[in-house]
């Protein structure tokens, strides 16, 4: 019997990556590219943007790929992309919902106003607009032209905080004073469990015209964080290490694919073996 990876072939088909301009926006592009879909790359950040797909060209054929500036907490700006990718013919397959604002170690360091008792009401608001509610107006709008098209795919991406409380421990700095000390910002668990129930509320919405939507939750990615905040993470994990840049492409193609033909309403948990504890 001979091994038969032909369901992991997009050859032909369209994905649109929203957040492409981001660490995993690249490696979400290469994962595809690598299987044969042909890309459309939005990121409200150009500069971001511009600077992955120079990244890309040097292993990928420009010709299989563009890129679109597209504000994902304006309707307006995806109905824009919606149309302009129809008028060029081009109907989107797949959909990754990947844009979102993420606070890192090395930015949230003696941030006081990342607290709930200081988190000004418009973090709040702008944080969910991308996270969340950019998630929705883009399912929206390619959402539904799957469902009329009676196929397609939605995956979207979380994080192992959408299963578990961020441990605030990461984060703690002795020499601060306490009631100072910076947290993983309530708004981040809030998009990605929101997300999560998105996630199970569209497998069954569209199931009907065979449009499946799937998330995956990766656990923390490695990318020059210093030596401490990297230990305490790692002595949360199992494997004793972080993820590299490049180990979720797999889980990607997997996903999007018809590999995972069956699956529907899924969140894939690649953390290490993290929330085992």
């Amino acid at each position: 019997m001979t091994i038969n990876l032909k369901k992991f072939n997009l050859k032909n088909k369209n994905a649109l990556i929203t957040g492409a301009g981001g660490l995993l926006g690249f490696e979400h592009a290469c994962a595809l590219l690598e299987v044969g879909a042909y890309l459309i790359l939005t990121d409200n950040n150009v500069k971001s943007l511009n600077k992955n797909k120079i990244k890309l060209k040097k292993f990928f054929n420009e010709k299989n790929f563009c890129v679109i500036k597209m504000d994902v907490t304006k309707e307006k700006s995806i109905s824009s992309c919606f149309k302009r990718l129809k008028k060029n013919g081009k109907k989107v397959d797949i959909l990754i919902n990947n844009a979102a604002i993420n606070f890192t170690p090395n930015k949230i360091n003696n941030n006081k106003k990342t607290r709930i008792e200081y988190l000004p009401l418009k973090n709040w608001e702008k944080e969910i607009s991308v996270g969340l509610t950019g998630a929705f107006l883009c399912t929206k709008i390619f959402g539904n032209e799957m469902n009329k098209n009676k196929k397609g795919v939605i995956l979207n991406i979380l994080s192992d905080l959408s299963v578990i409380a961020p441990n605030q421990k990461l984060y703690t700095d002795k020499k601060s004073d306490k009631k100072k000390q910076s947290v993983k910002p309530i708004t981040y668990s809030t998009i990605k469990f929101g997300l999560l129930g998105m996630t199970k509320y569209l497998a069954t919405y569209w199931a009907d015209n065979g449009v499946r939507c799937n998330a995956l939750s990766p656990g923390g990615v490695f990318d020059g964080q210093d030596e401490k905040f990297k230990k305490k993470l790692t002595d949360l994990i199992p494997m004793k290490r972080m993820a590299k840049k490049d180990e979720y492409r797999s889980a990607v193609q997997f996903l999007c694919s018809d590999a995972s033909s069956y699956m529907n309403g899924h969140n894939l948990v690649m953390d290490g073996g993290r929330i085992i504890w």
